[in-house]
């Protein structure tokens, strides 16, 4: 079982940045794929962004592409999703989950273990 605790949430104006961490409770995380997803106000949740267990691969919905970068740090246990040139249109609860063994990315059923979720907020 893998617990994962999402942070870094905020109020922000549009064009500005923020980072959010996702802290898992224990090494075996550094084995699973990672993946950020969102969800706003009356939408579906959808996907952000995806890397791989060896941070060599990352992937990101065409939304966010060129303006969000997910990385981890498997030292730590963490993954960080990068997000700048913030628009109004990113505001949603951001949450980072874990791809399960052998399941394509992007897809929210493949994701096994999610954290609680942080909220984004982005004023115009």
């Amino acid at each position: 079982q893998v617990q994962l605790v999402d942070s870094g949430g905020g109020m922000v104006q549009a064009g500005e940045s923020l980072r959010l961490s996702c802290a898992a409770s224990d090494r075996t995380s550094s084995t699973y794929a990672m993946g950020w997803f969102r969800q706003a106000p009356g939408k579906e949740r959808e996907f952000v962004a995806d890397i791989t267990w060896s941070g060599g691969s990352t992937y990101y919905a065409d939304s966010v592409k060129g303006r969000f970068t997910i990385s981890r740090d498997n030292a730590k246990n963490t993954v960080y999703l990068q997000m700048n040139s913030l628009k109004p249109e990113d505001t949603a609860v951001y949450y980072c989950a874990a791809r399960l063994r052998g399941q394509a990315m992007g897809i929210r059923a493949a994701y096994g273990y999610w954290g609680q979720g942080t909220q984004v907020t982005v004023s115009s």
